[in-house]
């Protein structure tokens, strides 16, 4: 009697609810398989980042007794495909039953549900309780409400945790202090950068295995300083806690240029993949609070990130199903312009977000929605195109997180299923929240004409343009009483500068995705 425990690249979890009862009787098996690396053509960093982790944890499984079958990419005889590679192993280890931790995205899902006919042995899914909200109780939860507030949900999931509560009321009286975390940084603070790791046998291994088989993939591989264990990760967590969180509230919107992380956390690689859980992490946050080590603002805000955010997005994306990536509220498609890939454009905010995501694999929040997603949006993207693209540069980008953001919050491609208005924004935002204007060839301040900031004239003929679908919005009703006041003249060479600019926009490329050596 072997059961076979798959375990897959983002369950890199020893809580794992497969993996609970111990190893007797158990082969675990964990697959590198190229499908996973080519379904996207996913950042060289975050191909080593999983690869390495992987290999990492087989070893830690071994050390605590585990049977652990590693296939790894070269070796003979793997078949690329999950579904592949466990009805070889089924058949290697004579498996009379299959028992895993259901899978964070739709495909991967219905891969599981063939492999009953594909190895004739039964198979038993159980949920995935590193989250804190079950998909059953999200569904529960929105079946409930007309409208899907985000806020809503976080409040039932500070109750339900008890997390920053003080006898059934939020510590301080207020469930949300993001009004508190937009300031912009004075110059001279020290950023305290996330921890760098070196990498190890195993990890060098992995490096070069990445830049032989995907090094035509979008991305610097070197340097290479992820955390690829659970040790690492926890190391990780500290520094935050004690260097970074004090000031994470204050800070968390602005953007400087050599700045990568500021006072961000990036630990969304390590969650994501399953080295560190969500509980831990905002525990940790949550005791920082209560030894006086960080302040109510930058600890609601952190803690709002992952009980209230990251649980939101996963419960709508299995809520909402696999047709809620097929809606296009604005009929958007226009090409992704090719310098999302290069870089090489004179918009100094987009060249400097997709110089840093090539470099480190990572931008955050409000790179990726107000820079690098509100130029998207105004210009017109395919949202499809815009998803494939968030889901191939960053670390911590699966689909379950990264399609409700992009497709509902970045793209309001839903209608506002998601989102209660579109995130679109002028030069003025961006001014305020960076310091790229000053260095821009563009003059933040002039509104239309070739030498003006393109997001001021795209701002507002965005709003013209989907007047019909967007005038009833009560959150843009000052927005459109703006525009009205700007008259018949000024509103024409707006819209006259837009169209002009988007005309110089260069066409779609993908030359990034060379074939791979061997691949």
């Amino acid at each position: 009697m072997t059961t076979l425990i798959p375990v897959l690249g983002d369950q890199l979890s020893h809580g794992l609810a497969s993996l609970r009862g111990g190893p007797a009787e158990a082969v675990v098996l964990m697959v590198e398989v190229v499908d996973e690396t080519r379904y996207v053509r996913h950042h060289k960093k975050k191909i080593a980042l999983i690869f390495s982790a992987m290999r990492h944890f087989a070893s830690e499984l071994s050390d605590l007794g585990w049977t652990v079958d590693y296939v790894r990419l070269d070796d003979a005889g793997n078949t690329g495909s999950f579904t592949g590679e466990v009805a070889r192993a089924a058949r290697r280890h004579g498996a009379t039953a299959i028992r895993v931790t259901e899978p964070g995205e739709w495909r991967v899902a219905a891969m599981i549900d063939g492999w009953a006919a594909a190895t004739g042995v039964p198979v038993e899914v159980l949920p995935d309780d590193r989250f804190l909200c079950s998909r059953s109780d999200f569904a529960e939860w929105a079946g409930a409400r007309k409208r899907l507030i985000m806020e809503d949900f976080y409040r039932e999931m500070r109750k339900r945790t008890g997390l920053l509560m003080s006898f059934g009321k939020p510590v301080g009286n207020r469930w949300n202090l993001d009004a508190d975390n937009r300031k912009v940084p004075p110059r001279g603070l020290n950023y305290p950068a996330p921890p760098a790791f070196a990498p190890d046998r195993v990890t060098r291994q992995v490096l070069d295995l990445v830049v032989e088989r995907f090094g035509g993939h979008f991305g610097d591989l070197a340097p290479f300083g992820f955390a690829t264990t659970r040790a690492e990760a926890l190391v990780a967590l500290d520094h935050f806690i004690a260097y970074a969180l004090p000031r994470f509230g204050d800070y968390q919107d602005a953007i400087r240029e050599g700045q990568a992380f500021l006072y961000h956390a990036v630990l969304s690689p390590y969650l994501n993949c399953g080295l560190l859980t969500a509980r831990e992490v905002v525990d940790a946050a949550a005791a920082a609070f209560d030894r006086g080590d960080a302040p109510l603002n930058a600890v609601e805000g952190f803690v709002r990130q992952i009980i209230g955010w990251r649980e939101y997005v996963r419960g709508i994306y299995w809520w909402a199903g696999p047709d809620y990536s097929k809606s296009n509220a604005f009929g958007a498609t226009r090409d992704l312009p090719a310098f999302y890939w290069t870089g090489d454009t004179d918009l100094r905010c987009v060249a400097q977000s997709v110089s840093q995501v090539k470099r480190e694999a990572y931008n955050h929040h409000i790179q990726r929605l107000m820079i690098l997603g509100n130029f998207a949006m105004l210009i017109g993207v395919d949202p499809a195109q815009v998803e494939e693209w968030y889901l191939v540069v960053y670390a911590d980008a699966y689909e379950w997180v990264e399609l409700p953001n992009v497709h509902g919050m970045s793209q309001f491609a839903d209608g506002g299923l998601l989102g209660s208005k579109p995130y679109a924004g002028g030069g003025a935002y961006i001014d305020r929240m960076s310091d790229h204007c000053g260095k821009c060839r563009y003059d933040v301040k002039a509104k239309v004409g070739e030498n003006a900031c393109p997001f001021n004239a795209l701002y507002w003929d965005f709003l013209a343009r989907h007047r019909e679908l967007l005038k009833d919005n009560s959150r843009l009703w000052r927005m459109y009483d703006g525009w009205d006041r700007l008259g018949p003249e000024r509103q024409a060479a707006t819209r006259a500068s837009a169209a002009a600019f988007m005309a110089t926009l260069p066409a779609a490329a993908r030359g990034w995705a060379v074939d791979d050596a061997g691949a």
